[in-house]
């Protein structure tokens, strides 16, 4: 076995473990919320068409939007509803997930039962009011066993659905199966692709198979198939309940090495590239290395993970200056790195009582970028000069770009427009210009692929751009905690973007991979070697 398929084994349980219960638990709710509606829907034609309408409706709404919407939700609820009652539920994660799946699973639940119930034989619901049984009778001896079989089709149907949607969970700060599909993607790690697709294609397989034996014994009338089904979905269920726990806890630093911790536990997060994955490894280590009980949330979204940073559900992680400035301060103008960096600092901790531990000493931040041949071919240096070619060229972004202020800054500083746009992934961004699909892309200036890929940045001569030093943030339950600052004080002006662009190349170019712990103790050293 390679050391890279081992790693992926190693992280395994833990992923899975956590994937059932979160596919496992929706589902037991959804059957719960959406029998009786069924009934209610089955009883009166007036409420049959509102129920199937709103189910159906939550349905269109994308599945990783429904899950990100969660967050901000759970986020009103603790502000207007529990905190003042003094409660409160994590908005990151477990909740914003399980909330998210249930209503997803319901559609089939839902509308299978009404059907079933439905398209019983109308002679022999008569014939069970002949013989003197009341409503309540009727439906629970008669018309649901004959509506069995279709009922627990649906469960069937909302649990592959469920098993599948539930891996888009990751991005909301739940480990699951998705965490082997986001990471590899974004790092281009197949081996972890693969095995985060082939883990929930077989989950959703051996689920299938034991709700589909329920089914059989319901329409064949097999007792004994129907307890043997339903006893091992049961016993999935209580190990989708508490193996989640069992698995973390042995996954603790702590429980690995013999320390107790420091008492409280910190939660490292990153955004959704290898950067952010370096970044937060390494400082997950420092910290770890000390003493502290460190957890990690991997590949959050952008605001998810500040929303989660000022709520103290994310300890520490690594953003970005124009990030702050343009995504959360709503700032459209440009100003000197320094300036910016000071005001950032100051309305973090004025707005949100966060604390900016300081500057790690790179930027890196969004430039348009062209192949090296096209660009020498047709004269352009800089975005001024691209603008006489726009029009005839195509250009990629990754997936915020086109909806971020830092597109209509340069739009409006240079009047540009192509002729055509697309959104990718950043892992196919980069694909998609290295094989001519389009001719101009936003990369990220320390991404290892510039020089991998022989892409050279054109020159925001008009400083369209804000500037994006990476800075160390640490939440308002942190913000105090000087052996934290201290620990972590050598990151502070310790890496330039030279040596971030290598150490991301590391884990982005196609041989020699290294693992991203790899890349973190390799980048530590260089740090070391600064302060040296």
């Amino acid at each position: 076995m390679s050391p890279e398929v081992a790693r992926q084994f190693s992280q395994l349980p833990g992923n899975l473990a956590n994937h059932l219960l979160i596919t496992l638990l929706p589902l037991v709710i959804g059957v719960a919320i959406s029998l009786p509606l069924a009934v209610v829907a089955a009883r009166s034609k007036r409420l049959r068409y509102p129920v199937l309408a709103v189910v159906s409706i939550i349905q269109t709404i994308p599945s990783l939007a429904l899950l990100a919407l969660m967050v901000p939700l759970l986020v009103a609820l603790n502000a207007v509803v529990l905190n003042p009652l003094g409660m409160s539920v994590r908005e990151l994660g477990f909740y914003p997930t399980v909330i998210a799946l249930t209503l997803y699973s319901m559609l089939p639940i839902l509308r299978n039962t009404t059907t079933g119930i439905l398209d019983v034989d109308p002679s022999l619901k008569e014939a069970a009011r002949g013989v003197g049984m009341t409503p309540f009778q009727s439906l629970w001896k008669v018309e649901l066993p004959l509506a069995l079989p279709v009922i627990v089709a649906g469960i069937r149907t909302a649990t592959t659905w469920t098993v599948g949607i539930a891996t888009l969970a990751t991005p909301v700060g739940q480990r699951c199966l998705g965490n082997y599909i986001f990471q590899g993607l974004n790092t281009r790690n197949w081996t972890a692709v693969l095995f985060g697709c082939i883990a929930a294609a077989l989950l959703a397989v051996i689920l299938d198979l034991l709700i589909g034996g329920l089914q059989r014994a319901a329409e064949e009338r097999r007792s004994r198939l129907g307890i043997v089904s339903g006893t091992l979905l049961i016993l999935l269920f209580v190990f989708g309940l508490f193996a989640p726990r069992l698995v973390n806890w042995f996954d603790r630093p702590d429980a690995a090495n013999g320390r107790g911790g420091r008492g409280k536990t910190i939660m490292v997060g990153s955004k959704a590239f290898t950067e952010q994955y370096i970044l937060a490894e390494l400082i997950a280590k420092r910290l770890s290395d000390a003493g502290y009980d460190v957890r990690k949330k991997d590949s959050l979204g952008s605001t998810i993970i500040f929303d989660g940073l000022s709520q103290s559900e994310v300890g520490i992680y690594v953003d970005y200056t124009g990030t702050i400035w343009a995504n959360h301060m709503r700032r459209n103008e440009t100003g000197a790195p320094d300036a910016v960096l000071q005001e950032v600092s100051d309305w973090l901790e004025m707005e949100h009582g966060i604390r900016n531990l300081g500057p790690l000493g790179f930027e890196n931040a969004y430039a348009l970028a062209m192949r090296r041949d096209q660009a020498e071919q047709l004269g352009i240096t800089s975005i001024s000069d691209l603008v006489a070619h726009a029009p005839n060229l195509t250009m990629g972004g990754d997936l915020e770009f086109f909806n971020r202020p830092e597109w209509e800054s340069i739009r409006r500083a240079y009047g540009i427009e192509f002729r055509d746009r697309s959104s990718y992934a950043p892992t196919f961004m980069y694909e998609a210009l290295r094989r001519d699909d389009v001719d101009v892309v936003s990369a990220f200036t320390t991404d290892g692929r510039i020089d991998a890929f022989d892409l050279v940045l054109l020159d925001d001569d008009r400083h369209a751009i804000p500037p994006y030093d990476a800075l160390l943030m640490v939440s308002p339950e942190f913000a105090g905690d000087e052996e934290l600052a201290e620990l972590l004080s050598p990151l502070m002006n310790g890496i330039d973007a030279e040596t971030m662009r290598k150490a991301n190349y590391l884990v982005d170019r196609d041989e020699d991979k290294r693992p991203i712990n790899e890349a973190a103790d390799w980048l530590w050293e260089q740090v070391r070697s600064v302060r040296k």
